[in-house]
């Protein structure tokens, strides 16, 4: 089995993948690299023939007060009719932009913009409604940020952007042997042969999940060289063996420059799936309609919303 995690962005520089396969006394885990052609990712993954296990760090799914307003019966239909639809992936410039059919916003800072008055152009009842259940703040992490917003450091909507149009999209429409998590079913049961099952997988909440806590901003080196003793533990928890290269990267903190969060953030992804591959963490989704059909959920996340607890 091959088991992956990507760190999404709209720039190809931030696009980071880590690798790991399974063998009979565990997985080997490759160092990340730059994912590149995101026309050859899938075929990539799916050259060995074995069964692959993708988690995105990025929204798979949309808020059920937007879903309502679709004819499609669930997120991996409306995926697949989305394919070649520029206008819905347009970011609008305006509120006046807006629209159900046309729901990313802002494409830039406006004074006086609130995300209050984009719900409403959404035909939704306030600012909390644009968020799914599992982007909503835990006792034990803070809220992702709403899928259809587009501005600051931490909106993941230009990432959502860039998958869905550009790949994932095209190739549910095209037949592609791909399975989404939890819309499809739970993740073992989508695992086969030649498949690729994708799963949502948030590293803020990856890393909680695996016991994890950094001294600093992960932005910075010196924290997450701080952090390498307690993730080779987890490593090693989860019979996980790094590479040569990886072994280094983890030692350096995944280096200096701008891309070394997007590295640690990979592995965190990676581990966390693994978690749940081999047992050590449940697959775990709501028995609620909406988030099995629409909204999604993340990967191993067992904490409920505060305020939906």
């Amino acid at each position: 089995m091959i088991a992956a995690h990507a760190d999404w962005s709209i720039d190809p520089r931030k696009r980071w993948i880590a690798l790991a396969r399974r063998g009979a006394d565990g997985w080997r885990a490759e160092a990340p690299r730059l994912v590149g052609d995101t026309a050859v990712l899938l075929p990539g993954l799916m050259a060995e023939g074995a069964p692959v296990a993708l988690g995105l760090d990025l929204p798979l799914g949309v808020p059920r007060g937007w879903a309502a307003q679709r004819s499609e019966r669930d997120f991996p239909a409306m995926l697949r009719g989305l394919a070649g639809d520029a206008d819905f992936f347009s970011v609008s410039a305006t509120l006046a932009e807006v629209s159900p059919a046309r729901p990313f916003y802002p494409a830039r800072g406006v004074k006086g913009m609130t995300r209050a008055a984009h719900a409403a152009a959404l035909g939704l009842a306030s600012a909390r409604d644009l968020s799914r259940l599992c982007d909503r703040a835990t006792a034990t992490r803070p809220a992702g940020a709403p899928v259809f917003w587009t501005l600051g450091a931490n909106q993941s909507g230009k990432a959502a952007i860039a998958a869905w149009r550009d790949w994932l999209a095209p190739a549910l429409a095209a037949g592609a042997p791909v399975s989404l998590w939890p819309f499809e079913g739970g993740l073992h049961g989508l695992l086969a042969p030649g498949r690729v099952a994708v799963a949502e997988v948030y590293p803020a909440e990856a890393l909680r999940q695996l016991g994890l806590k950094l001294s600093g901003s992960k932005r910075a080196q010196a924290p997450r060289i701080a952090l390498a003793e307690t993730l080779r533990a987890a490593m090693a928890r989860l019979r996980v063996y790094a590479s040569r290269d990886l072994a280094r990267m983890i030692a350096d903190g995944f280096g200096a420059d701008a891309a070394g969060e997007d590295r640690l953030d990979c592995v965190l992804g990676l581990l966390a799936l693994i978690a749940v591959l081999d047992g050590a963490r449940e697959d775990v989704v709501p028995e609620d309609p909406w988030i099995r059909r629409w909204e999604g959920w993340v990967l191993g996340q067992s904490d409920m919303p505060r305020e939906d607890s």
